[in-house]
This record gives structure tokens, sequence and C-alpha cells, in this order.
């Protein structure tokens, strides 16, 4: 049954996700309050992402199907970012992100699929 209950309780991130990454800043309706809960909620995500990837990086010989689950999600959330771009351009910072998110990420990852990455920490 939890499997069920799993599969239930992810309709949420699909949801609120899917309207979000499609939407924008629309999604928040504008509230001030919404927007900031929103952002703080997105970026312990982000923190969440960045503190398994670290971990991750100490032992990639063993703990190298993390970066394998998280690489494809820093991707995803980039390419929403990219068509972000359609409506203006975002502080530099943003800027840079998205190509750590399409650029580095992916050449990352493939070296670490090619074991050209270094794993002895």
């Amino acid at each position: 049954m939890t499997p069920w209950l799993i599969r239930v309780a992810c309709l949420v991130p699909l949801l609120a996700g899917g309207a979000g990454a499609l939407s924008g800043a629309v999604f928040l309706r504008g509230d001030a309050a919404a927007a900031d809960s929103h952002l703080r909620y997105l970026s312990g995500l982000l923190l969440g992402i960045g503190l398994a990837l670290l971990w991750a990086s100490l032992d990639l010989r063993r703990r190298g199907f993390v970066f394998d689950v998280l690489a494809p999600v820093v991707v995803l959330g980039g390419l929403f970012r990219l068509a972000g771009l359609l409506h203006g351009t975002p502080p530099w910072p943003h800027v840079a992100a998205l190509g750590m998110e399409l650029a580095v990420t992916p050449l990352l990852w493939w070296a670490v699929r090619r074991g050209k990455a270094a794993t002895d920490g």
C-alpha cells in the first residue's frame, strides 16, 4: 500500500512543480508572502541538492548513483530557466546558474559516467 500512497503524494510536487515551471512567477499571483515562501522552499531544495552532490563527490565509486539521479534534475531545472528567458533576461547570477545547469552539470555527469572524474576524494 505504501507505494500507492507515495504515488498519490507525488501528485502535489508534480502538479505544483509543473505549474510553476510552465507559468513562472504568474503561478504565485503577485502574492509577496507566497513568493517568499516558494523561494525559500526552492532554495532549500537547491541547498539539499548541493549537499547531496557534495556527499556523493566524496566517494563517486560507491555514491555515483546519487550524481546520476540529481544531475538530470539540475538540467531539467536549467531547461525551464532557459524557457524563462522568453520573458526577459534575469540578473547575471541567474544567467551564470544557467551555464552551470546546462553546460557544466552535463559535462561533469559525462566525466563521472566515463570514469574520468577523481573518485578518491
